[in-house]
C-alpha cells in the first residue's frame, strides 16, 4: 500500500490569478528546494532539440567526476562528426577540423557555448564508439537521475524520433547539473568561445538581458520548435525556467525572461519543517515498535507567493508498512507538498530512530492484520 501520513500544512487560499504564458510547454522551479512555481503541460514529451546537450555534457561531467575521463584526454574528429555536425552541416558547430584531435575540455566549451553539434558527436564517438551507443548511455544515465521518460538517440538533439524529453525532466536535469558540478557550470555563463580562429557568441539571450542570468541552453528543430532552459540568481534565490514548442526565437527569449522575472517578483522561500523536526510517521511491520517517526536532516522549505494567497498541503508518502528492522537514518519515503492541484515540491524523509525486530507474538499479530487487510482489499477489487 501507499500510505499518507496524518499531518498536513495548510496555507492561505489559492491565488486567483497567476502567470499567463504562451509557451505550449513550460515549467518554473526554485533550485534549492525544487519547488514548482508554475507549470504548463510539463509532462508532455517533445523533441528537446539542442537542449538535450545538457544530458550529453552531464554524462561527460559524471565520467570526469568518477575518474573515467580527464579534461586533457583527446578525441579524434571523424569524417562523420565533421560532415554531420561540423562546417559542412550548416548547423551550430564549433568548427572542429576533420581528423584533428581535441581535448575534452575544449569539446565541452564547444558543446556548451556555441552549441556545437560536432563537439557532441566527437564526445559521443570517443566515449561510446558511435552515437547510437552513446544515446543508450544517455538514456541509462537519465534513469539513474530519476528521469523516467526521457529517451535519446544521438548526442546533440538533431532530428530523430528517439529524442524525447519533458520540460519537467529538463528542469530536473538542469537543477542536478547546477548543484552537482559548480566548477563546470561556470562554462554556461561564458559569453564567447574561439576555436579554429573563429569567435562565436554564447547562444543564450538571457545572459545579456536579465540580471543574474548564467545558463543554460537554447534549442530549435522544426519538430520541437524553439525552446530554452534558463537560470538566474537574484537576492540569493536561483530559479530555473524551461519553455519549449514556441514558433519564434524572440518569443522564446521573451517568455523565459518574463517567467523568471515573475517568479523573482512574486515568490519567497518559507520553512515548512525544521531539520530533525517530526514530519510524520510510518507504520512498521514486525517491529518492537508499531511506528517510526520520520524527519529530514535538512530544513524542508517551499517557495510561496509573497501575497500569502497559496494553499499548501504536505503529506508523507511511502510504501508500507515498513518491514522491521529499520535503521535510524534509513530513507522511508518522501514528504510531498501540493500547491492547489499541482505538486509544488518533494523531499526525502528518513527514520528518526531504529526499530528492532519484535517478538514472535508481535510478528504473528502484524501478519494476521495484514492478511485481513489483504483479503479486504481483494474483496473491494472484486466488487
Amino acid at each position: 500500500m501507499v500510505y499518507a501520513a496524518n499531518q498536513s500544512v495548510q496555507g492561505a487560499k489559492k491565488e486567483e490569478g497567476g502567470f499567463d504564458g504562451d509557451a505550449p510547454t513550460a515549467i518554473l522551479i526554485e533550485a534549492t528546494s525544487g519547488s514548482v512555481l508554475f507549470e504548463k503541460n510539463a509532462d508532455e514529451l517533445r523533441a528537446p532539440s539542442s537542449m538535450m546537450k545538457l544530458m550529453t555534457v552531464e554524462t561527460v561531467f559524471h565520467a570526469i567526476k568518477q575518474g573515467d575521463l580527464k579534461l586533457t584526454d583527446e578525441f579524434h574528429v571523424s569524417e562523420n562528426a565533421w560532415r554531420k555536425g561540423g562546417a559542412p552541416s550548416g548547423t551550430s558547430t564549433m568548427f572542429a577540423a576533420i581528423h584533428s584531435k581535441i581535448a575534452v575540455d575544449d569539446l565541452l566549451h564547444g558543446a556548451i557555448i556555441p552549441s556545437g553539434n560536432d563537439a557532441c558527436i566527437v564526445l559521443a564517438e570517443g566515449m561510446a564508439g558511435n552515437e547510437r551507443a552513446f544515446g543508450d548511455m544517455l538514456t541509462k544515465r537519465a534513469r539513474e537521475l530519476g528521469m523516467a521518460r526521457s529517451t535519446f538517440a544521438n548526442s546533440n538533439g538533431l532530428p530523430d524520433p528517439g529524442n524525447k524529453m519533458t520540460v519537467r525532466e529538463l528542469s530536473v536535469l538542469a537543477r542536478y547539473v547546477i548543484q552537482t558540478y559548480p566548477e563546470f557550470y561556470k562554462l554556461f555563463g561564458e559569453k564567447e568561445f574561439t576555436w579554429n580562429k573563429i569567435r562565436q557568441q554564447n547562444r543564450n539571450p538571457l545572459l545579456n538581458s536579465l540580471e543574474g542570468a548564467d545558463g543554460l541552453k537554447t534549442g530549435y528543430t522544426k519538430e520541437g520548435g524553439y525552446g530554452m532552459v534558463g537560470s538566474a540568481v537574484q537576492n540569493g534565490i536561483r530559479l530555473i525556467v524551461v519553455v519549449n514548442g514556441l514558433e519564434d526565437p524572440d518569443d522564446r527569449a521573451t517568455e523565459a525572461k518574463k517567467m523568471l522575472e515573475w517568479g523573482f517578483r512574486n515568490f519567497e522561500s518559507r520553512p515548512l519543517f525544521a531539520a530533525q523536526q517530526q514530519i510524520g510517521f510510518a507504520k512498521v511491520f514486525g517491529g518492537d515498535s508499531r511506528s517510526v517517526k520520520l524527519v529530514s536532516p535538512k530544513p524542508v522549505e517551499v517557495m510561496v507567493q509573497k501575497s500569502g494567497t497559496d494553499k499548501l498541503i504536505a503529506r508523507v508518502v511511502y510504501n508500507g508498512p515498513v518491514r522491521a528492522p529499520v535503521a535510524a537514518g534509513q530513507q522511508i519515503g518522501v514528504v510531498r507538498v501540493w500547491r492547489g492541484a499541482n505538486i509544488a515540491m518533494e523531499a526525502p524523509v528518513y527514520a528518526a530512530d531504529s526499530v528492532g525486530v519484535g517478538s514472535t507474538m508481535r510478528r504473528a499479530i502484524d501478519g494476521a492484520s495484514e492478511l485481513v487487510i489483504g483479503m479486504f482489499r481483494l474483496g473491494v477489487e472484486k466488487l
